[in-house]
């Protein structure tokens, strides 16, 4: 049975794997206070061309999320996000459940547009009540989306450009930013990027690592107690060089953009398979996601032979269904879904 369902169901590139075991017995100090993990720091600093940039390791993208978010905000304010976003619809109130509410605004193919955006604090800050209500302190956005959209870099610009007339700090959760910044159709570069929000993560576990993730605080410092809050939320690995060690690789000679582009090949392959079969589209992702409105009957019919995520209904008969690449797809598994279909 081969897998579409997911980008995270894969071990780790060979070279994370050979990084790990190099460094096997060298005794590194814990906690992430260790050579290879300011080692690894210092390789994406020079990547997004930011010196300065403080950078914390942790293990997920939840995990992440709660830790990040929770130590942006005082305990009356809440998070800005579109109703798809991931922090609202995929991650079981880990965010709410630090206490802190998520503000949904509408969305458009699963963006936040700057206007709404814009339109919300306006009218937020001229409400003579909003002493009463939660306080949106921080403003949340994917790259890519949940439905696997990108952000223009003027859509970017537009939306740091408001989170900065109001003072709010703009968060992006780059669980899979390779795959976004590596789609065809990207106009948006990692410093660009970097240079246009306050803090965003790099996601490892779904490009070749066995599980990690970057916090990268940019235009805005970290909380002065960051490390005790990451402790607090247990998002401390006593064993801080087992990811360090693993991003040190990832961004040694590109790896981590190589594995991203490989994905993105093997989804824009797969796309036009569908294409070319003349199967309905739920949304024109440029990126590794693919979302494929499916008859009951070739639900059933594919299920046979590959692994997919049944992401919601389209009518009474027919299902969205998710089939994603990664950094692990093989040719030959996509010259077998062309053979099936």
């Amino acid at each position: 049975m081969i897998s579409f369902e997911c980008d995270y169901n894969n071990g780790a590139h060979p070279l994370v794997l050979e990084n790990l075991v190099k460094y096997n017995n060298a005794k590194p100090t814990p906690y992430g206070f260790d050579e290879f993990s300011e080692r690894a720091k210092g390789r994406i600093r020079e990547a997004i061309g930011m010196p300065d940039a403080q950078i914390f390791f942790l293990t997920g993208g939840t995990q992440t999320n709660a830790t990040t978010i929770d130590s942006m905000l005082y305990q009356y304010e809440g998070v800005i996000c579109v109703s798809s976003g991931h922090i609202n619809v995929h991650e079981a109130g880990a965010v709410e459940f630090t206490e802190h509410k998520i503000i949904t605004l509408p969305e458009d193919q699963g963006k936040m547009s700057a206007k709404t955006l814009d339109q919300y604090l306006d009218d937020f800050m001229h409400d003579g009540n909003n002493a009463h209500a939660v306080y949106p302190g921080l403003v949340y956005i994917t790259f890519p989306t949940e439905l696997g959209t990108l952000y223009s870099a003027q859509e970017l610009t537009d939306i740091y450009d408001v989170c900065q007339r109001y003072h709010i700090p703009l968060y992006i959760d780059g669980a899979r930013l390779g795959y976004g910044l590596m789609a065809e159709e990207c106009d948006v570069t990692l410093p660009f990027l970097a240079r246009h929000c306050d803090v965003f993560y790099i996601g490892g576990t779904k490009i070749g690592a066995l599980c990690g993730e970057a916090v990268v605080f940019t235009n805005r410092e970290a909380h002065k107690h960051f490390f005790s809050i990451q402790k607090q939320h247990g998002a401390v690995i006593a064993k801080g060089a087992l990811i360090g060690l693993q991003f040190d690789a990832l961004f040694t000679d590109n790896l981590y953009f190589k594995l991203s582009e490989h994905a993105i090949k093997m989804a824009m392959q797969m796309k036009r398979i569908f294409q070319e079969k003349g199967y309905e589209f739920f949304v024109d992702s440029p990126t590794n996601q693919q979302f494929i409105v499916l008859s009951d009957a070739e639900v059933e019919r594919l299920s046979q032979h590959f692994i997919f995520t049944h992401f919601g209904q389209a009518g009474k008969h027919h299902t969205i269904c998710r089939f994603v690449t990664s950094w692990a797809t093989t040719q030959e598994e996509i010259d077998e879904l062309q053979r099936v279909l």
